[in-house]
């Protein structure tokens, strides 16, 4: 297949994953407010995915404890694919159906959420981190390709992205990354100057800002 062969084709796919997720609008809002006001109030975001989901696990995280469209607080979140010893450790020790699940099982508390991706939403290990987190106390969003599959069933939300490959749903899943962390932003600048998580209180220091201290 030609290079433009390709990109019509992808672009066509783009446009199937890019309508499905429009569809669930009200998900992407109801994750970017919700983290607004949970990340601002003590708890914590952990990420993981396999491979090219890994890669936007860790985006994730990145824009949270960075910054997206506004100046803010940073924002409490871990990508599990990116602790590098723990992840060999724990594959090594325990297998790899763990190398999540053992990292939920440290980091997570009552009130963090914890996002899984998996264009399959068939991956094992991601599979025991949802199990795991669900055993902890901790919400589990999942973003999968098409369903159903056993990742949106053991999430407590999902975005399902229905597009046909691999490389298309993943493109898409990075869409909805960066409009959740649209709409906490939104959310986080609407707030009165000086709350937690404003950009007024964004250069305070953490004790000043009220932030519930983690377990």
């Amino acid at each position: 297949m030609s290079a433009r062969a390709w990109i019509e084709t992808h672009d066509a796919e783009l446009g199937a994953g890019l309508r499905s997720l429009r569809g669930q609008a009200g998900t992407v809002e109801r994750w970017g407010a919700t983290l607004a006001r949970r990340l601002t109030e003590g708890a914590r975001l952990l990420a993981a995915g396999n491979g090219g989901s890994a890669a936007e696990a860790q985006h994730l995280t990145s824009e949270l404890v960075g910054r997206f469209l506004h100046e803010r607080r940073p924002l409490s979140a871990l990508c599990l694919c990116s602790e590098s010893s723990s992840v060999t450790a724990i594959v090594n020790d325990y297998g790899i159906d763990e190398m999540f699940a053992r990292q939920v099982e440290a980091h997570g508390r009552p009130g963090d959420v914890l996002v899984l991706l998996s264009t399959s939403g068939r991956s094992a290990n991601v599979l025991r981190a949802a199990e795991r987190a669900r055993e902890v106390g901790v919400e589990v969003w999942s973003m999968t390709g098409p369903g159903p599959n056993p990742l949106a069933a053991a999430s407590d939300d999902v975005l399902v992205v229905d597009a046909p490959t691999t490389a298309a749903v993943q493109a898409v899943h990075l869409v909805a990354v960066h409009a959740v962390c649209a709409v906490l932003d939104e959310h986080l600048a609407l707030r009165p100057a000086g709350s937690p998580g404003s950009a007024r209180a964004a250069g305070r220091p953490a004790a000043a800002a009220a932030v519930e201290v983690r377990a």
